[in-house]
């Protein structure tokens, strides 16, 4: 790396952007009182210059070193960090007073801290759901969906409309038995508008199944915005009911720590489905079509079922962490379930890591807690995730933690 190149390149960058943001950064029209006045902030012009000469420099070293780094040789026997981490935490002295410490902690989360913070952590835990339903499609399927809001919104609308049209026939003390109800119902109904939506996309692929996608979640949401006389249009179901704990009166408090243990289980009964159907026959195909459609299809694999099954399962997910916000938030609108969720959720995937559980979990945690935590930056939250974004594409393509493919190595014996 020749460094004063280098710098010459930094410097001039900041030139540039020096020259570009003047207007905006520097210039400042006052309009009080009869003639305007301009003032020239020069210290931003400063500012703006030391920051693009560091930023850029330090770009252009991470590239170089980057590239410098993939010409090397790469040793097969040489441990990863990651598989460092991993390895010492299979180690049963480890591993074990770590699942323990993480079930206390999980276990006493509710009652050690507020239930703002409770609250925080039941969104967090409901994305979690989201990510591992959309990594079925995207990260194991290899199917770019952008419409995943749309099966968020049908099983907080399935919760909400039971609740509008059924309600009377319980009576009030027996509302919140409709979510025991509509959570198997939700799944079901979200698994056939999962069918649905793959059935007319089968042949495409890329762009195009992106695109048709978007076009169903907003199909979705004019729908739920347009039908007044069934949904309520913008304005929403309010007043929707908490889950019903064997007939017990609860206060907002218990009922958020009810709320907040029932997720946990759906998390880990998630986690658990996901990890086995990746281990199944089925899951073998889905990563098969990912890779090569044309050779998955030449060796038997029924392409069609896949694609459905796909489909169908992820949005499975979505349905359950709907009928979950609708009993969080007791009120549901179309204004919940925009296409900016879908990109959260994809969000998730692509920097937690596609394919992987570990990583999904962590990108959940990371995108929603961080906001909440730090929001003195939420104004730029879609800025920062652009930026991040395009950084790990660029320096870390496979998310905080890949996915490790399973493979089989033979050595001879000596």
């Amino acid at each position: 790396m020749n460094w004063l190149q280098e710098i010459k390149k930094s410097f001039l960058t900041s030139l540039w952007f020096m020259f570009l943001t003047f207007p905006l950064m520097v210039m400042k029209v006052s309009t009080i009182g009869d003639n305007n006045v301009t003032l020239y902030r020069w210290k931003n012009m400063v500012l703006v210059g030391v920051g693009a000469f560091f930023l850029s420099f330090l770009w252009r070293w991470a590239l170089d070193r980057k590239e410098n780094g993939s010409r090397k040789e790469v040793d097969e026997d040489k441990e990863t960090p990651l598989a460092r981490v991993r390895r010492i935490f299979n180690k049963p002295r480890v591993k074990l007073p770590s699942i323990s410490g993480l079930i206390i902690l999980v276990a006493l989360f509710p009652f050690i801290t507020s239930m703002y913070q409770t609250n925080i952590m039941i969104s967090a835990l409901i994305y979690i759901m989201l990510g591992l339903g959309l990594n079925i499609v995207v990260g194991l399927g290899g199917l770019l969906n952008l419409g995943y809001a749309a099966f968020y919104s049908v099983g907080a609308y399935t919760y909400g409309l039971m609740f509008r049209y059924l309600a009377g026939f319980l009576g009030g003390n027996l509302d919140g038995l409709l979510f025991w109800i509509a959570l198997p119902l939700a799944g079901i109904t979200t698994a056939i508008a999962g069918i649905l939506l793959a059935l007319p996309v089968l042949r495409l692929r890329g762009d195009y199944l992106a695109i048709v996608t978007l076009a169903f979640a907003e199909i979705v949401r004019m729908l739920e915005t347009n039908l007044d006389t069934i949904t309520l249009g913008p304005s929403g179901i309010p007043g929707i009911p908490r889950p019903w704990f064997f007939g017990l009166k609860m206060t907002p408090m218990n009922a958020t720590k009810v709320i907040y243990f029932i997720i946990i289980v759906l998390v880990i009964l998630t986690i658990f489905m996901v990890r086995r159907l990746e281990n199944s026959r089925l899951g073998r195909a889905w990563e098969a079509r990912r890779e090569d459609e044309i050779a998955c299809e030449s060796m038997g694999i029924n392409i069609t079922k896949v694609k459905l099954s796909s489909f169908a399962l992820g949005a499975v997910w979505a349905g359950l962490a709907g009928v979950l916000l609708a009993a969080k938030t007791t009120v549901i609108n179309p204004n919940s379930f925009t296409i900016w969720e879908s990109v959260i959720v994809l969000c998730v995937i692509v920097l937690g890591g596609m394919g992987s559980i570990p990583g999904v979990i962590t990108g959940a945690l990371i995108i929603i807690l961080l906001p909440e935590y730090l929001r003195a930056f939420s104004e730029y939250r879609m800025l920062i995730f652009g930026i991040v974004l395009v950084v790990m594409m660029i320096f870390r393509p496979g998310g905080f933690i890949p996915k490790v493919r399973t493979f089989y190595k033979f050595k001879e014996d000596e």
